[in-house]
């Protein structure tokens, strides 16, 4: 059993990758404000792959919110024209600047509008169960109306924004593409090779219903979890503020952000069911036979590209491994 917390935390980092000197700062603000000035920069945890800041500039009540993609250059301005995309329906952070370019030794960033609130993560460790209710059937809302948005074919998106190359070439995109990631040599360091083969197994056996996912072309988050969600009370409710972080959206199934904001969620012990997927049908979101084990199935493959990736903490990809036995054995993950 691997002890610690189950809230995905340990995904992400302590503090930001940079610093960065007051000068820098000063003339990032002006590159949207002439006159500002930087009196105070806090630095936000989370994320493990870009650096975010909260900016308190003089003459200006509000904070703002400085993002550094620190990752992919290409990320920034898809990230920007998903926000300015989905808007109209879902709350994302109005961005007040952005370079795609960066300058000087400041790779591409965007200044933000600072949200009120709190991460939906801060909220669950509350133990607040009213509270949490709320809050899930609002994310189900949330979720619900950013699968509406129809994509023209599955794949990887890009800025525009537009969807480019498939997940993988050939048939079955969604089998194959977990059938490379477990021929990963990252994955084959941090996943036995017996654990390999269940998985192999398991996914062969689920051929058919990854072939209907792999075509479905629907407008997917990619990162719809506890972490991305800002929650606060709105006209005396819990409700989702800001939804962050859009830098993995793909083309595809929205049965993959069901699947992985109830990542962690266990049927013996449940905080956000039946709350979250209340809110989704409510808000119109199609919930198919056997959904809940069919979104565990699509969230395999998030899982296993967690697996393959470079730089991965030993605990989570631990944590990573434990999900995906879950998963395979259809039971709860083994976390205390």
């Amino acid at each position: 059993m691997i002890t610690g917390a189950p809230s995905e935390a340990r995904w992400a980092a302590a503090g930001p990758r940079r610093t960065l000197p007051a000068n820098i700062l000063d003339r990032i603000v002006r590159t949207a404000c002439p006159d500002g000035r930087v009196v105070e920069s806090t630095p936000l945890a989370g994320g493990l792959r870009n650096s975010n800041f909260i900016l308190r500039l003089g003459r200006v009540r509000s904070p703002v919110v400085l993002r550094i993609y620190e990752h992919d250059p290409a990320l920034c301005p898809k990230e920007l024209d998903l926000m300015r995309m989905v808007r109209n329906s879902v709350p994302v952070p109005e961005i007040i600047h952005a370079e795609p370019r960066g300058f000087e030794d400041v790779p591409p960033f965007a200044l933000m509008q600072f949200i009120e609130g709190i991460s939906l993560r801060e909220l669950v460790r509350s133990g607040d169960a009213e509270a949490i209710a709320e809050a899930a059937y609002s994310a189900g809302e949330i979720l619900a109306r950013i699968g509406r948005h129809d994509c023209p074919k599955p794949g990887w998106i890009s800025s525009g924004p537009a969807v480019t190359a498939p997940l993988v070439e050939g048939a079955n995109p969604a089998q194959r593409f977990i059938e490379l990631c477990l021929d990963s040599p990252n994955l084959a360091e941090r996943v036995p090779a017996k654990t390999r083969d269940r998985i192999r197994e398991f996914v062969f056996s689920r051929s058919k219903e990854l072939s209907r996912i792999g075509e479905e072309r629907r407008l997917v988050h990619g990162d719809f979890y506890r972490g991305n969600l800002l929650v606060r009370r709105v006209s005396c409710r819990w409700s989702v503020v800001g939804v962050l972080d859009w830098e993995f959206a793909v083309s595809g199934s929205p049965l993959a952000d069901l699947g992985n904001f109830l990542r962690f969620e266990r049927a013996s012990h449940p905080l956000a069911e039946p709350h979250f997927s209340s809110g989704y049908a409510h808000a119109g979101g199609s919930l198919p036979g056997d959904w809940r084990r069919r979104a565990r199935l699509t969230d395999l493959l998030a899982l296993c590209e967690g697996l393959t990736r470079e730089q991965l903490p030993q605990d989570v990809a631990a944590e990573l491994v434990e999900l995906m036995l879950a998963t395979v054995e259809d039971r709860d993950p083994a976390f205390r």
